[in-house]
């Protein structure tokens, strides 16, 4: 079958989109004007970003059956709506001085058009690149890592120059404009595409058949213990990881004794690794395989966090904490390939949505769990002991899968050798 569109334009397209709505983690650039401004707290206005991670999570699971009924252009414009309303409202709630206008806008409807903007262009790449599913979504979910890197200066500048709420409408028009032009190139491939060549390669030895272990959707994969296997990972992947991204250069600085430009520095330095690590690890899982990429995440952030609290030596701290990044991003950049991999493509955007809940718990829990350990004890010690226990657990979930993961080969097996038979 002949593709109608370019995929790798198709994946340009994703890009644009999650570099839009990925802005969302720059939203600490607006906590000092908001704070002079109204007077309000830090939990006030940090409340805002919150919101919009739970807002998140809730919109990817319960549209997520949308994306798949109308397909990602309708979806991809959805977002864009609800996302640029919600940042043009927040101009608004500005000018009125209503922070609770402020929570709805920047907060729910903008929280709304990231959950639906996040999985419409995801489980559309899947399904473009049966070849290397994990560099597709790698890339689209790299956008939205990098996101933050690129935003936050525009939003510095423009507020310096413009004000905050001018600032809330330019960002607000824009990003419209941006993910209205990128999701109208989206479009699903015809039914059994697959890329030129790949079909042959996979006869002549040279490429591996696309891995999917059943096709379900979405109702029928929840009931499925792989699917809560996959729930947990990303679960304690994103606590941990969120927790310390919440807290990174005051630990720094009490861990290494490095002033706060310094901390500072190091905070914008882990984003990049961040975004890197979508695509690096993402990547890599096409080759070494989404369950053994897992338990890489969780051996290598066992050490990690076990041994942070009692590193003094600054290159190696701030090596450590790379590395965390890199997993960090790198867990939600292979999540889609994954689903793909154990539920088919079917509904991969709906049963992507409802694992996407596990980021809007662990965005509550994370930074919340951090921040109490370091009332009581007065350290981010505890914290990073306690999240190394954390990863002990996931490394076992993600041994356990396996089991899943071999029986349902081995049925498929014999499946297969029936129907030879038969033949």
């Amino acid at each position: 079958m002949k593709a109608t569109k370019n995929r790798w334009l198709i994946a340009l397209s994703a890009v644009g989109i999650h570099i839009s709505i990925g802005s969302v983690y720059a939203w600490s650039n607006f906590t000092a004007p908001l704070k002079n401004m109204f007077g309000w707290s830090d939990s006030e206005v940090a409340l805002t970003f919150s919101i919009a991670i739970l807002f998140l999570g809730l919109s990817a699971a319960f549209l997520g059956h949308f994306v798949e009924k109308h397909g990602p252009r309708k979806a991809g414009l959805l977002a864009a709506i609800f996302f640029g309303i919600g940042i043009t409202g927040s101009g608004l709630a500005v000018d009125f001085g209503s922070k609770y206008m402020l929570y709805v806008c920047y907060g729910a409807l903008g929280g709304i058009g990231l959950g639906v903007g996040y999985i419409a262009p995801v489980s559309t790449l899947v399904k473009w690149f049966p070849d290397r599913r994990g560099l597709a979504t790698g890339l689209a979910i790299m956008g939205f890592g990098f996101a933050a890197a690129i935003s936050s200066p525009i939003m510095n500048s423009l507020i310096e120059t413009v004000g905050v709420a001018n600032t809330f409408y330019i960002l607000g028009v824009s990003y419209f404009a941006i993910m209205t032009l990128s999701s109208l190139y989206l479009e699903k491939p015809a039914e059994g595409w697959l890329p030129e060549g790949f079909q042959a390669k996979i006869e002549s030895g040279k490429a591996k058949p696309t891995m999917e272990l059943s096709q379900l959707k979405a109702n029928e994969a929840v009931k499925t213990k792989r699917f809560w296997y996959l729930w947990l990972m990303l679960f304690i992947n994103v606590t941990c990881g969120i927790a310390i991204l919440a807290v990174a250069k005051p630990l720094a600085m009490e861990s290494i004794g490095i002033d706060m430009t310094a901390a500072a520095a190091l905070v914008g330095a882990i984003g990049i690794f961040n975004g890197l690590g979508r695509i690096g690890w993402a990547s890599l899982s096409d080759y070494i395989g989404r369950p053994n990429t897992y338990t890489a995440f969780f051996v290598l952030q066992i050490v990690m966090f076990f041994f942070l609290p009692q590193v003094s030596i600054q290159w190696l701290f701030m090596a450590m904490l790379i590395v965390v990044y890199t997993c960090y991003g790198g867990g939600f950049a292979s999540i889609p390939a994954y689903i793909g991999d154990l539920f088919g493509t079917k509904q991969l955007g709906a049963i992507h949505g409802y694992i996407l809940t596990a980021w809007a718990a662990a965005g509550l829990v994370g930074p919340l769990f951090a921040a109490w350990i370091k009332d009581t004890t007065g350290s981010y010690a505890g914290s990073l002991t306690f999240f190394s226990g954390l990863f002990v657990v996931a490394l076992v979930i993600s041994i356990l899968i396996r089991f899943d993961i071999n029986r349902l080969k081995a049925e498929n097996a014999g499946k297969l050798g029936r129907s030879k038979e038969a033949v």
